[in-house]
């Protein structure tokens, strides 16, 4: 039995020892495929330098020629002109001394001005310069091919191939959400030897639709903010290094809040604005109108959130609404583009967009009143509520975008956000 075992191990091992022969065998024939491959590889890539060489040696031909043809068209206009000059002084002399040589004196005085003015003009004809060559013997090209001699002789394989990264993996556990904000982080899989020179974080629409890159970067840890509410997004994560990129992640799903909260921006709102109760709540310094900014935005959906009057004092015009992200903060809501708002006193209220006051509306606030917000995304609409009743019509038509809740106000008023557990609405409230 013994013995029997052993032959079977022996057996084994012979086996194994046939399909390693065959491998070896494979290998070979391997290399001699490859080997024949890489150098026919080589002599296209040497060659292609060689050509690549000849057509610039072609180019700097060429430039030497005309910088050639240049020069001796230079000096040839040169030596006509100057001949020319030459032959026109020559034979002014030479009919001067005939002149001279005359014995009729009346005869010369007639003509002796004349003559004067001739040799004049052509003295002056021969101008500073005219006696020196335009143009130097001397090419002045100089071809620097040590840089490329230098290249040459450094020409060499590389002799390890550096692969792409392997797939990152995606740290369940440290991967969040936050209103409409996600928090995704990966790592690498242990003994990576591949380097890596940044990672692509790619995600989609939220509906379903195509991927788009929302970070490239050597961090592992990335938060993408402003996206949609009640909203489910699909996010992946590919590696890459000077080889190419590697494959991508499992994909994770996140979902965003069904629900928006949030509190006065402490970040964004004007230097004026003074906030307290964890930023629920905001006054001013100022006697002007300050804004601040809500920390949400909305960009689809149905939003409704209210705002308390806790003080009113002196009948000031606080105004309640939406606005861009850059919206001007140092005057009333709503006067410039950025803004879409309903300020209102003790009596009235108006709707403003672009400081175009409309829809005057009566019916004020006052201490303890609760004014309301309904952003409808879906209609693309804006409409405001005083304790309850809607304010007028609706206020704007074909908002689009994205929009961030915002007050203004002085320091005649304080307004807390008001907690939308159950918001009591009356007849003709929001949903």
């Amino acid at each position: 039995a013994q013995l029997s075992q052993a032959l079977n191990g022996v057996s084994d091992k012979a086996k194994e020892a046939k399909e390693f022969l065959v491998q070896l065998k494979n290998i070979l024939q391997q290399i001699q495929e490859n080997g024949l491959d890489y150098e026919a590889c080589l002599v296209a890539q040497c060659d292609a330098l060689v050509d690549a060489l000849t057509r610039q040696k072609a180019k700097l031909l060429t430039k030497v020629t005309k910088e050639r043809e240049h020069k001796l068209k230079m000096v040839w206009d040169q030596i006509n002109h100057c001949t020319l000059k030459l032959r026109q002084s020559t034979g002014l002399m030479e009919y001067c001394l005939e002149v001279i040589k005359e014995n009729d004196p009346s005869g010369f005085l007639q003509i002796s001005d004349a003559l004067i003015k001739r040799v004049q003009v052509s003295q002056e004809q021969w101008v500073k310069g005219a006696l020196e060559p335009k143009v130097s013997a001397e090419f002045d090209l100089t071809l620097d091919s040590e840089p490329l001699l230098q290249a040459i002789h450094q020409l060499d394989f590389i002799q390890m191939k550096c692969r792409v990264p392997p797939v990152p993996l995606l740290q369940l556990e440290k991967c969040c959400t936050r209103n409409n904000s996600v928090t995704l982080a990966w790592r690498m899989p242990p003994f990576t030897h591949s380097p890596v020179d940044g990672y692509i974080l790619e995600l989609d629409d939220g509906d379903g639709g195509q991927f788009r890159e929302v970070y490239v970067g050597k961090e592992t840890l990335c938060t993408i903010d402003g996206l949609h509410f009640n909203s489910t997004y699909n996010a992946r994560v590919k590696a890459f290094n000077s080889s190419g990129v590697g494959p991508y992640s499992k994909t994770v799903v996140l979902q965003t809040s069904d629900v928006a909260w949030f509190t006065f921006d402490p970040n964004s709102g004007h230097r004026d604005i003074i906030l307290s109760n964890d930023n629920q709540t905001a006054t001013c310094s100022s006697y002007d109108d300050r804004v601040v900014l809500g920390t949400a935005a909305f960009s689809k959906g149905v939003h409704y959130w209210e705002l308390h009057v806790d003080r009113y004092d002196n009948h000031p015009d606080p105004a309640f609404g939406v606005a861009r992200a850059s919206v001007v903060k140092d005057m009333m809501l709503g006067k410039d583009d950025k803004a879409w708002a309903m300020y209102v006193d003790n009596n009235r209220s108006w709707f403003m967009h672009c400081n175009s006051h409309t829809n005057r509306t009566e019916g004020g606030v006052c201490k303890g009143a609760t004014v309301g917000v309904l952003l409808d995304l879906n209609k693309h609409t804006l409409t405001f509520f005083i304790n309850g009743q809607q304010q007028g019509p609706t206020a704007f038509s074909h908002v689009d975008g994205v929009f961030m809740p915002a007050l203004s106000l002085n320091r005649n008023v304080q307004v807390p956000l008001a907690p939308l557990g159950c918001p009591h609405l009356g007849p003709g409230g929001p949903p």
